[in-house]
């Protein structure tokens, strides 16, 4: 668990602290909150205590600290993220002012550090502005945002504070462990569609959001990420280079155009096992009885990368969702595709949700994962990748 400080200045868009807070909670970590005096004014004390379950910093002389509080609070901290981050509050820590509880916090601070700026558009377009955002990012902060939307004015414009979840996937990113620089990941996602006539295909319900996660994890952690993706309707992850397919076969020749030289291959794809034998040229009427459709088996991509890979390079992981014997046919797959970790889990607790309930399947043990978070869940699996490719290539 690593800890965050959220400072919270006096800006509309204080009402969306709340929901970061939230996030970061929701990824695993711990957060203590310092407020303003100002954005007292937008947002109660006393939501954060009840998020967080401890009363946030409002001044310099809080109580509960034994020492000075702006020292311990930098102490504690792993990164500190400013949420609404005003004009203000970015002007005075580019001048190292340290005159409340926030900025002498940050003042004191030198690790990763998150502004989210929230201001008028002309604001965000004050030279002034420009040169403190730049002194600022030349120290090492990042920026999460502003974006372009709808500001408190009436207006619209640049300077509308970033979602949430946006921002604290910038908190992720300053924070996460570069344990994969410089390797080179191959990750498939989403079903495949084999086309049966120009209107209709043969499919299944998967999302693709599994290796999405696996393949943003991946690119966070410094890995030169390849994404090959069945059709969904999920936006490219950041970072990420995402070839589109459609089919079993193109799915196939786009893994086998890309796969020498990467450190490890993650099939989480849920591949169509078979496809039409003729595709009709035109859409297929509706008859008065039963229709009849000759299928014929796709290729079976993972068992050609295990057969086609010499040792134990590159890692090879594979997916098995299934509806019963779960970690019994993990085994099974284990063995007959020659891969090193199968992950496996039941249909019902993966299609669809944002949650995922896994087994982690190796030739020496099983690791039950309770009910996480598939990005949790892509956290967990990168770890053990990790740990196989170390053990082929330190």
């Amino acid at each position: 668990m690593k800890n965050a400080v959220v400072g919270v200045t006096g800006g509309i868009a204080a009402y969306k602290a709340p929901l970061l807070v939230r996030a970061l909670m929701r990824r695993g970590y711990e957060v203590r909150v310092v407020m303003t005096e100002s954005a007292a004014r937008f947002v109660g004390p006393v939501t954060f205590t009840g998020l967080t379950g401890r009363p946030p910093v409002t001044d310099l002389w809080d109580p509960s600290y034994a020492g000075e509080v702006h020292v311990e609070l930098a102490g504690w901290a792993d990164v500190m993220v400013v949420a609404p981050a005003t004009a203000n509050v970015i002007a005075r820590a580019a001048q190292g002012l340290a005159d409340d509880a926030l900025t002498a916090t940050l003042l004191c601070w030198d690790g990763p550090t998150v502004y989210a700026p929230a201001m008028h558009h002309r604001m965000w377009a004050n030279p002034a502005t420009a040169r403190n955002v730049a002194h600022l990012a030349e120290a090492g902060a990042s920026f999460a945002g502003p974006v372009s939307g709808p500001l408190a004015s009436g207006e619209s414009g640049m300077g509308r504070m970033a979602e949430p979840e946006d921002i604290a996937d910038v908190v992720e990113a300053a924070t996460v462990a570069r344990d994969l620089a410089g390797r080179t990941l191959l990750v498939s996602a989403g079903g495949t569609q084999e086309d049966l006539d120009p209107v209709r295909y043969l499919g299944n319900r998967s999302t693709g959001k599994m290796g999405y996660a696996l393949a943003a994890e991946a690119a966070r952690r410094g890995a030169s990420a390849l994404l090959v993706s069945g059709p969904t309707a999920l936006p490219d992850p950041p970072g990420v280079d995402v070839i589109r397919v459609r089919s079993a076969v193109e799915m196939e020749e786009a893994i086998a155009a890309r796969r020498d030289g990467v450190d490890a291959i993650l099939m989480a794809a849920a591949v169509a096992d078979y496809r039409p034998k003729d595709l009709a040229a035109h859409k297929l009427k509706k008859g008065e009885g039963p229709m009849t459709v000759e299928l014929v088996r796709n290729p079976d991509i993972l068992a050609g990368l295990g057969a086609w890979r010499t040792g134990a390079s590159p890692v090879l992981v594979g997916f098995a969702v299934e509806t019963e014997d779960l970690v019994a046919r993990a085994r099974g797959k284990l063995e007959k595709k020659k891969v090193d970790l199968v992950v496996a889990n039941e249909a019902a607790h993966s299609f669809g949700k944002e949650t995922n309930r896994v087994h982690l399947v190796t030739r020496d043990d099983v690791e039950s994962l309770d009910e996480l978070p598939k990005r949790e869940v892509a956290r967990r699996v990168l770890d053990r990748v990790v740990a196989l490719m170390a053990a082929v290539r330190p």
